[in-house]
């Protein structure tokens, strides 16, 4: 019996290496790809695909490429229907996006990185977006500043790998500059960063609190750093108010 259960659990394991890999890659991946990518045996990705396109989790096109299916697509709608931020969140959302035209996200914390939750953008031909779902750094983002606040230094030092201060073009954040400024993102009420992540971005993060006052999402704008002061000031203002609104009372 422990020897089924085990063989049990290692395919769960590999399920979920499947789609993880497949959001990951963002695209249609062929069998090929998914055994050198999950590492699992050829045998058991064939199975696992077979049954999973099966039961409509995935696809499989013409080519022979894997990708998710149609019934993942209805899930994840009722998730986004049923969960009270949510929902909330994305009418918050594109409120924002419709009186500024600006790319506007709800952003949280998963485990020890940071990642985008819903992202409506602009229809302006500049945009600055992430992919939802993809994990990235904290010290990368004015959001992971943001939602740190309640952690002390020794905390967030065990949270964060030491690898994850090195931005993507190779720049070093020293802890002590990106502990000061997570303690003056939680004096203010919000976080600011231009160039960090892009040379040319400005990102915007307000928090959206629990029922205990403390941060779990952000609201966040991001746009040129060409934005001139009053159109800032603007966004921050209707930024930190939908938040507010979407905080717990």
């Amino acid at each position: 019996m422990a020897g089924t259960d085990t063989s049990r659990a290692r395919g769960v394991d590999r399920v979920i290496a499947i789609f993880r890999q497949l959001h990951i890659a963002q695209r249609p991946m062929t069998m090929r790809e998914l055994i050198e990518a999950t590492g699992a045996p050829r045998s058991s990705i064939y199975e696992l695909v077979a049954i999973l396109t099966d039961v409509g989790w995935l696809e499989t096109s013409a080519d022979g490429s894997v990708f998710f299916g149609r019934e993942m697509h209805y899930y994840g709608s009722d998730y986004a229907t049923h969960n009270d931020l949510i929902s909330r969140a994305h009418l918050s959302i594109l409120a924002l996006v419709r009186k500024y035209d600006e790319t506007t996200q709800l952003c949280m914390l998963e485990g020890n990185k940071y990642t985008v939750v819903l992202s409506e953008s602009s229809a302006r031909p500049f945009t600055i977006s992430s992919d939802i779902g993809v994990r990235v750094p904290i010290p990368w983002t004015a959001t992971g500043r943001l939602l740190l606040g309640h952690l002390n230094a020794d905390e967030i030092r065990t949270l964060i790998p030491a690898e994850d201060f090195v931005l993507d073009n190779g720049v070093k954040i020293e802890f002590d500059e990106f502990y000061r400024d997570v303690q003056h993102a939680k004096d203010q009420g919000y976080c600011c960063t231009e160039g960090l992540s892009n040379a040319f971005r400005l990102c915007m993060a307000a928090p959206v609190r629990d029922r205990a006052g403390l941060p779990i999402a952000a609201l966040c704008f991001m746009t040129s750093r060409d934005t001139g002061p009053e159109r800032r000031a603007a966004m921050l203002d209707d930024l930190l108010q939908s938040a507010k609104a979407l905080s717990h009372k």
